[in-house]
């Protein structure tokens, strides 16, 4: 791998925790590897499979669902919908041949800016050494030449 190759992380982050951690590690100069683009949503229990796929496809490296600590989610259980998600996602994107360091999820308060820079930290290393994602390598190739959207109809409509 090049020594010039930085991975791209597209993070979903949760408006009343982990967005607002994510603030906090800013004006508190913490440092952290600028490898994210963060997309706040009201809620982790809000991003859909698709999102997360769709990113993948259009050139992230990895993504990261951040969201509030089990039972501490502003809309009750949003939180529990996330994870009972990402367990899915994690077996179908195992099938697809994608490794399962490209997407992790977090639990971080507000006040846990720290923890969210060190899991970007850890994030951004975890990526680099398995290098630039390649949708259409991994997944079409892996599929006998299929196009995304006859593998994974879903994706065209995100």
């Amino acid at each position: 791998m090049s020594e010039t190759y930085e991975p791209v992380i597209v993070g979903f982050l949760c408006n009343w925790c982990s967005y607002r951690a994510a603030d906090l590690a800013g004006t508190a100069r913490i440092k952290y590897a600028p490898n994210m683009r963060s997309i706040r949503v009201m809620c982790s229990g809000r991003v859909e499979p698709q999102f997360i796929l769709k990113a993948l496809r259009n050139g992230a490296d990895g993504v990261m669902i951040a969201g509030c600590h089990p039972g501490e989610c502003h809309y009750v259980n949003g939180n529990i919908k996330a994870k009972r998600r990402f367990v899915l996602l994690k077996k179908m994107l195992d099938q697809l041949g994608i490794e399962e360091e490209r997407v992790q999820l977090l639990w971080a308060s507000a006040s846990e800016g720290i923890k969210l820079a060190e899991k970007v930290n850890e994030m951004t290393e975890a990526l680099r050494p398995l290098g630039p994602l390649n949708w259409d390598e991994k997944v079409i190739n892996r599929n006998n030449g299929y196009k995304a959207a006859e593998v994974l109809p879903v994706l065209e409509e995100a």
